[in-house]
């Protein structure tokens, strides 16, 4: 996804000496960064997430608000973030999946670190346990963005995020229903994409294989056009009547014999053949060339299947989403930045 650089500009535009914004629901301005303050960042980033998502801004004195930069060593420390550790932090401490990016801007020929969280598609998003100096974070509690602060959140907030959250389940079974009556109960079967089963009533079963389910499409009634429509479902291969079919095990293929590399071992290898390439520079070359989105190079390593499926159906991948390489992405990493 990737941050809005134009959006972070307006962020840091000047008037006069100091900056024209203030902090507020979707702004938060920090002096310097720190390691050491993770977790007052992650309260940050829940309460982003549970509103309507916002940008942490590193490198800004506060009262007045002036543009300083980040220093030496909190740039040294940004640049040393390794994104899919702290989205494994963070589904460690928080219920649903943080959505996140990062990125250093240049600006006033100084660098500021910048977090940008998105909102959540899963609210309320909730502590899962205690984290961070003097449990800034405590297990059960829900932060949420209020003006220029976070902080827990109040009775009305979270009556709204309940009653949205109830309202689309409630939408989602009603088409579902809607459709199921105009198939009629007798025709209508459920497929299962997680356990790859069509059920029908009297427990009657069609098992698909992984490489079968991959082959599904979706076709306009009244049609043959692969490309069009989402109504009819075709199943490309040798489909077995269901009363013959019996239950049999699910093998998924081991990707990590074809993906043997993670991040952080790519990133070392990288590094071990080219000492003066920084860590930061092999992350920007990964999004830079579309590394994490081309098969020929990697696959995502899903958390969860809702993840799977809204990568499916957007083709956006969650922010900090691990990956696994091929080694043919390190020779192309190689190839790449020893020519800069």
């Amino acid at each position: 996804m990737g941050i809005d650089e134009e959006q972070v500009m307006e962020f840091l535009r000047k008037k006069g000496s100091y900056l024209y914004h203030r902090e507020g629901q979707e702004l938060e301005f920090k002096v310097q960064f720190n390691l050491a303050g993770l977790a007052d960042y992650f309260r940050d980033f829940a309460a982003f997430a549970n509103n309507r998502g916002g940008h942490l801004i590193f490198g800004v004195q506060d009262s007045p608000r002036v543009p300083t930069g980040l220093s030496d060593t909190a740039l040294e420390q940004f640049n040393k973030i390794d994104p899919e550790r702290i989205s494994g932090f963070l589904m460690e401490i928080f219920s649903s999946d943080i959505r996140w990016d990062q990125a250093i801007v240049e600006r006033y020929s100084k660098s500021f670190g910048v977090f940008e969280i998105h909102e959540a598609s899963t609210k309320p998003v909730i502590a899962k346990k205690n984290e961070g100096k003097d449990q800034v974070i405590r297990n059960g509690e829900i932060y949420y963005r209020y003006g220029g602060r976070t902080q827990l959140i109040r009775h009305a907030e979270l009556e709204n995020i309940i009653a949205a959250r109830i309202a689309e389940n409630n939408r989602q079974w009603q088409a579902l229903v809607q459709r199921i009556g105009e198939a009629g109960p007798e025709n209508a079967a459920i497929l299962d994409t997680q356990r790859a089963l069509i059920e029908r009533r009297d427990a009657q079963v069609l098992v698909l294989d992984e490489k079968l389910a991959e082959k599904i499409r979706y076709l306009k009634k009244g049609e043959f056009n692969e490309e069009e429509g989402e109504v009819a479902l075709q199943l490309v291969g040798d489909i077995v009547p269901v009363q013959q079919v019996e239950i049999v095990k699910r093998i998924k293929e081991n990707r990590y014999r074809e993906y043997p590399l993670s991040a952080m071992q790519l990133a070392n290898e990288v590094k071990k053949q080219l000492p003066n390439v920084y860590q930061r520079q092999i992350w920007e070359a990964i999004r830079e060339n579309g590394l994490k989105d081309n098969p020929a190079y990697s696959v995502y390593v899903f958390r969860n299947k809702t993840q799977e499926d809204q990568y499916k159906e957007t083709g956006e991948a969650p922010a900090g989403l691990p990956s696994i390489y091929k080694p043919e992405a390190l020779e192309f990493l190689l190839q790449v930045l020893s020519q800069k």
